[in-house]
């Protein structure tokens, strides 16, 4: 028998082409475009973002870009191309690996127009997110499924599931928090990516939000709350590293208004600035590529943050991005998708 032919689609958010104003501009229209990103009637979120949103947020995007940019183009592309790399010599020949993002370039809809001319026994899909979020690998696998039904030939079709508790996920970040010596800080954040309450409490039928207790378990119905799997993964790398629970707290970076998850990432760092801590470490552990988000946010602005109101040093924590055991979980993670 011959072995099956598999394409492995290897998925991000996305970013601009370039760190200037037209690039941002039709990089925020994609996105926010999204149904699940903003989850709002359609003629309301036309307005929203097409005529108040983009309009005034492309040149202050575009000012952060900036400060992201390489001589090599963005920092979340490269990685994820070396990524991809590594990750089809670890596979082999059987799997092919089409690195894609669902907003910008190289994109989902080009990756799975080369997919479907190549005719794949299978395809597995990997949305690149810990824990998931309708907004991140949920809008990912319903463009998949979209345009992938539409296919005369429909081959084998798998998804990787959320990670955030697989052992090689965690062993790696932990191992890139050991590196850091995390005993030579006051205070450790455990900062995710954060999401409008409105999306979040979704999930949340029968119980009332203010009511979870996913801060200090995982509750039952949290296997896919956004919410409830950040608070998990904290507790299992903290397991892991051995920290203290009165050493480490959660947070949320990234918000568009206060009605966002909390706490808020910018306003724990100066909270603990002004209790007299000197030396903190960020962890981003809903990111496994470095990006904007960690990079500039983290380690630029919230490093400014803190020292304005008397801290003294904010180390971040580097992602995951091709570390070779990252690479070989990623890969243990699509052979046990595969048929």
């Amino acid at each position: 028998m011959r072995e099956k032919e598999k394409a492995v689609l290897v998925v991000n958010v996305g970013t601009p082409d370039k760190d200037d104003i037209p690039s941002v501009r039709r990089f925020l229209l994609h996105f926010l475009n999204d149904k699940r990103i903003m989850d709002i009637p359609w003629l309301f979120r036309k307005i929203l973002v097409n005529l108040i949103i983009v309009p005034f947020r492309a040149p202050k995007s575009t000012r952060l870009y900036h400060r992201l940019w390489t001589p090599e183009g963005s920092p979340m592309l490269l990685n994820m191309k070396k990524f991809a790399n590594r990750l089809q010599n670890e596979l082999g020949p059987v799997y092919h690996v089409y690195p894609a993002m669902r907003y910008g370039n190289p994109s989902l809809k080009g990756a799975l127009k080369e997919i479907k001319k190549e005719r794949y026994d299978e395809i597995i899909v990997f949305p690149l997110f810990p824990q998931y979020a309708s907004s991140t690998s949920g809008t990912i696998l319903d463009f998949v499924m979209a345009e992938v039904k539409r296919w005369q030939v429909i081959p084998a079709l798998h998804f990787v599931p959320q990670f955030y508790y697989h052992p090689g996920f965690l062993d790696t970040f932990a191992q890139n928090i050991s590196a850091c010596h995390p005993s030579d800080f006051d205070h450790i954040i455990f900062s995710y990516h954060g999401l409008p309450l409105r999306q979040v409490k979704k999930i949340h039928p029968d119980i009332p939000f203010d009511r979870c207790s996913c801060e200090k378990q995982m509750p039952p119905h949290g296997k896919f709350c956004y919410k409830a799997t950040c608070y998990e993964t904290t507790r299992l790398l903290a397991k892991k590293l051995g920290l203290d629970s009165q050493n480490y707290s959660v947070a949320f970076q990234s918000r568009f208004s206060k009605n966002w998850l909390s706490p808020f990432t910018d306003e724990r760092i100066r909270e603990l600035a002004l209790k007299g801590n000197k030396k903190i470490l960020v962890v981003v552990p809903s990111f496994v590529a470095d990006c904007l988000e960690s990079l500039v946010e983290i380690e630029i602005e919230n490093s400014k943050l803190f020292r304005k109101n008397g801290g003294e040093k904010l180390v971040l924590v580097k992602s995951l991005n091709d570390n070779e055991a990252w690479v070989k979980a990623a890969a243990d993670m699509v052979r046990s998708q595969s048929g």
